[in-house]
């Protein structure tokens, strides 16, 4: 009973009580380092340094968004999980208590203005103590504002009205620059212009707006920053989208100049489009600027990654491998973009993670001298056999093991729950609190 009474997150800091952690983990490591060593055993056979895959696993960090730390929900309702973080510094403590589940989630990505620190030292502060960073931030031309004179029903930077234009341009500049104060450095730009019906506006003046308008954001940019143009298909607009597609994407980034570079968010795209065509395509043209990682069925439904299409996420990270040893990309932004409706948001994170993780090992096991080869004499059934020698591998072991090694829990899922999280964070905010910005 004691024990149960004996908080494990740290009133300050948010963090998971070092020492139950090492007993949780105490009580998995002997079935964890049997599973470990019967795989790296086989593995090495192979000709694979295991050391080194593990230490590439662990170096993987994902940005977690802090508007996916409360529930979503649809247009027709929302269904909070209650003790969800209703401040900036309750968001941050979440991705605290996160990173210290699993070792891999040590940034947060902000979306302005649902996220304007009041006091930036004491934010930075904060985030340095929880061992996190600011990832890219994202600004906001599809809502609008309490304060703004101008609306963005029709459209922002592609608005035909200069004065909606140059308010949706100063507010992407004055992202940047909440940005500069946070130690951030990318700006997403996720445009929800387009139309809905035939003939509302005029497509080519619409795009060569939006390029003009991402002139002057470019031009604010500081020198070690990046631009990430997201694309998607549809929604909010049905008949078109000012920036549909990778190829829109692409062209905008490569007119705009060398720091400017395409977003893929997994989402969105039509169904059945070839994810991993498009990757390996913008990391052979230097311009893949990074992921929103989430699951879909049809266009952009926001679920856990890998909980829908895990073997499509496989062959992306085979694509990425190959593309980071034989391209010069930037550096890639990583994080996850994900409408929690049913699960809690903090479980469905630290899912998400692990399947990213999961697909990054898988693709690090595969031979790719010997795929080469296959391909080279149009050997088809070699070519399938190697990748999916590297799927069909039980690659959990080297995932935890390089949580383990880096202080996290072998199971965080599992953690999350023994530790009672969720309840600690209703006691502490209240049943009803639901998270800003959604």
């Amino acid at each position: 009973m004691e024990e149960c009474q004996t908080p494990l997150l740290d009133k300050h800091k948010t963090m998971l009580d070092k020492k139950k952690l090492k007993t949780f983990n105490e009580e998995q490591l002997p079935r964890h380092k049997s599973n470990f060593d019967h795989l790296g055993e086989r593995l090495t056979q192979n000709g694979l340094d295991i050391e080194a895959v593990v230490n590439q696993i662990g170096a993987l960090q994902i940005a977690i968004p802090s508007w996916a730390l409360g529930t979503g929900g649809t247009r027709f309702g929302r269904f909070p999980h209650g003790g969800e973080p209703s401040s900036l510094e309750e968001k941050i403590k979440d991705v605290g208590t996160l990173h210290a589940l699993n070792q891999s989630s040590g940034a947060i990505s902000l979306h302005i203005p649902w996220d304007i620190p009041e006091d930036y030292k004491a934010i930075k502060d904060l985030a340095n103590r929880l061992d996190i960073v600011f990832d890219a931030v994202n600004s906001n031309t599809f809502q609008d504002q309490p304060e703004s004179e101008q609306s963005y029903k029709f459209g922002s930077l592609s608005h035909i009205d200069s004065a909606v234009r140059k308010e949706a341009i100063r507010h992407n500049k004055e992202v940047i620059d909440h940005g500069i104060e946070l130690g951030s450095k990318a700006l997403t730009v996720w445009l929800a212009d387009g139309t809905s019906f035939a003939g509302q506006h005029d497509f080519r003046g619409a795009f060569q707006r939006t390029l003009e308008s991402l002139e002057e954001i470019y031009e604010h940019l500081p020198s070690d920053w990046k631009l990430l143009i997201e694309y998607k298909p549809y929604e909010p607009n049905f008949y078109s989208m000012v920036i549909p597609d990778w190829g829109t994407s692409h062209l905008l980034a490569s007119k705009l100049g060398d720091q400017a570079t395409t977003l893929v968010d997994l989402g969105h795209h039509l169904p059945n489009t070839n994810i991993e065509q498009i990757v390996a395509l913008l990391m052979h043209l230097n311009k893949l600027g990074g992921f929103h990682f989430n699951d879909s069925k049809y266009g952009d439904d926001d679920l856990t990654v890998g909980s829908i299409k895990p073997y499509q996420l496989f062959l992306i990270f085979c694509e990425l491998v190959k593309g980071v040893r034989e391209t010069v990309n930037p550096e890639l932004s990583w994080m996850i973009d994900a409408s929690h409706n049913f699960k809690d948001p903090m479980e469905d994170l630290l899912q998400s993670v692990e399947s990213i993780k999961i697909a990054y090992a898988r693709a690090l096991l595969v031979n790719y001298d010997g795929l080469k080869v296959a391909q080279s004499q149009n050997d088809v059934v070699a070519a399938q056999s190697i990748l999916q020698e590297a799927y069909r591998t039980d690659v959990r072991p080297l995932v935890k093991e390089s949580v383990y090694r880096r202080g996290g829990a072998l199971d965080a899922i599992e953690a999350y729950r023994s530790f009672d999280i969720r309840n600690q964070l209703i006691r502490k905010r209240g049943k009803h609190s639901k998270s800003t910005g959604l």
